[in-house]
């Protein structure tokens, strides 16, 4: 009972999440000038792609085909968008709305999967396959490097704000309270990475010979 009051609370990070995923992925379309079409494909597969491979490997029902809201939210950003002038967005933007439904669907991946009963480790790794995996598909998809290979640090800050949501509802702290610290903590981290290029040590040994 406790977990479904919590999961509901945090319905509200579900729709932030796919909304900002939605609009980054309608931004890559326009950045390469596809058509409306491709708009709402991109607005769709970045905006429910992770949450859809979550809902797989848990065994939950995919949680868009439930809900007819999230596929039209999607084309509905795809259309706002696409009728946008283009100066108004900016280059970076993709980057900073990514880095909001990074965060915010981090912390609803791994709330969803705490609700349906996952162990906290697995639940906290739901959650950083929920915030990760749209972007990886955009980018995949756009034919662009993979946003999880850049250099600036993006899978840690979604693994930062799945596991202190996790960590602190384990502790007792209140749901909507640890959504809002994880989402924080998940959101700054990332935006660090953005603007001053924060990034973990790569592996030195792949040029060494034997």
């Amino acid at each position: 009972m406790e977990a479904t009051i919590l999961f509901n609370a945090l319905g509200w990070l579900d729709l932030l999440g796919i909304g900002v995923f939605a609009i980054s992925g309608a931004l890559v379309a326009a950045r390469h000038g596809h058509t409306l079409v491709t708009f709402g494909f991109f607005t769709l597969v970045t905006g429910v792609g992770g949450g859809t491979v979550r809902d797989l490997l848990i065994g939950a029902p995919v949680f868009w085909v439930q809900d007819s809201r999230v596929p039209v939210l999607c084309l509905a950003i795809a259309l706002i968008v696409w009728v946008t002038p283009v100066r108004i967005w900016r280059p970076a933007a993709v980057d900073w709305f990514d880095a909001i439904g990074l965060a915010a669907y981090s912390v609803f991946g791994a709330a969803k999967a705490m609700q349906l009963g996952i162990d906290p480790v697995p639940a906290a790794i739901m959650g950083i396959f929920t915030g990760c995996v749209g972007g990886v598909i955009r980018d995949l998809i756009a034919g662009e490097p993979s946003i999880i290979i850049r250099p600036e640090l993006y899978v840690t800050a979604g693994a930062l704000a799945a596991f202190s949501f996790v960590g602190l509802v384990q502790i007792g702290v209140t749901g909507f309270v640890a959504a809002i610290i994880a989402f924080s903590a998940g959101f700054i981290l990332r935006g660090l990475a953005i603007v001053k290029g924060l990034a973990l040590p790569p592996y030195r040994g792949a040029g060494d010979s034997e």
